[in-house]
């Protein structure tokens, strides 16, 4: 990214149709951060068979809150699938809170946990693990070479929309249709 390219942090990246990397494929990727640097994402449509409850007993945190255990986890990106990543709002700042935007955060520390688990936290949230990371450039000529499509972000996508609505929700929020996409670039 050079300086005069517009930073993506807080847009989607919508993997277009032809996109075949089976992390990636048919996903939604809310930008986090976006810099000369590289770009950080959480991969917010691909549920995994964990549940918000696994997590909390694997952590050793006291649900008071039953329902709450019944939340998915998602499949967030490759990299670090160890970890956890919490997209919430409001964007309330915890012990280690990236703000988004002025309603959205990502937060990886435990305390929001302890909160979620007291029933004391963010009022609508996603838990991913892992996370989706390109390196200097990387994610440029991605976009360059038709592998993305990028939309402004929209938390109702995020947290109003079924997992497997969210590919074309997202893609609905710059008026296309992506069943109707090649896979072809045109780029000449």
């Amino acid at each position: 990214m050079n300086q005069e390219t517009e930073s993506l942090a807080n847009h989607f990246l919508i993997a277009m149709p032809g996109l075949a990397d089976p992390h990636f494929a048919k996903t939604v990727t809310l930008l986090c951060q976006h810099n000369a640097d590289g770009a950080l994402g959480i991969i917010i449509n691909r549920p995994s068979e964990l549940r918000l409850g696994d997590v909390m007993r694997q952590m050793e945190i006291e649900m008071k809150v039953a329902e709450v255990g019944e939340l998915p986890v998602f499949f967030g990106g490759p990299v670090h699938p160890e970890r956890g990543f919490i997209l919430h709002e409001p964007a309330t700042v915890w012990a280690s809170t990236l703000v988004v935007s002025d309603r959205l955060a990502l937060t990886t520390s435990r305390d929001i946990l302890e909160a979620v688990g007291r029933g004391e936290g963010p009022s609508r949230m996603l838990l991913a693990l892992g996370y989706a990371g390109w390196g200097q450039g990387q994610l440029e000529r991605e976009i360059i070479d038709n592998s993305w499509l990028n939309a402004p972000s929209d938390n109702a996508v995020i947290f109003e929309h079924p997992p497997g609505r969210r590919w074309k929700a997202a893609a609905d929020l710059v008026g296309v249709d992506i069943s109707l996409l090649t896979s072809q670039a045109g780029h000449g």
